[in-house]
């Protein structure tokens, strides 16, 4: 049950940089060195969904739809589902699209009053855009 204190105040969401649809690389832990396409970002949790990183194997119960209408849809199946977790933002770096490292990112404003995020690696200024 939530306590008086966490309905009156929700959490602090730090804004990321990181955006889906961006390249990254794992910095630290079991997955460290590997690349993956962010999938989904979730603010609140500080964390992100990146492809084939951080992959877990949930056992599932087949179950029926409760819903009748549904039974026209492929029904789930039981066994072994193989399903990527959230990986926390700080253990990971955008990959520079321009040097192919991975890097911290900055903003830089352009002549034409537009923020895009910038490479922060030395000898490289080239801009990240999400695909």
């Amino acid at each position: 049950m939530a306590t008086a204190y966490a309905k009156k105040h929700k959490p602090i969401v730090a804004k990321s940089k990181i955006r889906t649809g961006d390249t990254v690389q794992v910095v630290t832990g079991k997955d460290a060195g590997r690349r993956g396409k962010v999938i989904r970002v979730l603010p609140e949790e500080g964390r992100l969904l990146v492809e084939q990183v951080n992959v877990v194997k949930r056992h599932t119960k087949p179950r029926p739809p409760a819903n009748p209408q549904q039974a026209s849809r492929q029904q789930p199946t039981g066994g072994l589902i193989e399903k990527e977790a959230p990986v926390q933002i700080s253990n990971v770096q955008i990959v520079c699209p321009g040097c192919d490292k991975p890097s911290r990112v900055g903003y830089r404003i352009t002549e034409d009053g537009n923020k895009v995020r910038v490479c922060r690696n030395e000898g490289c200024r080239a801009d990240i855009e999400s695909k």
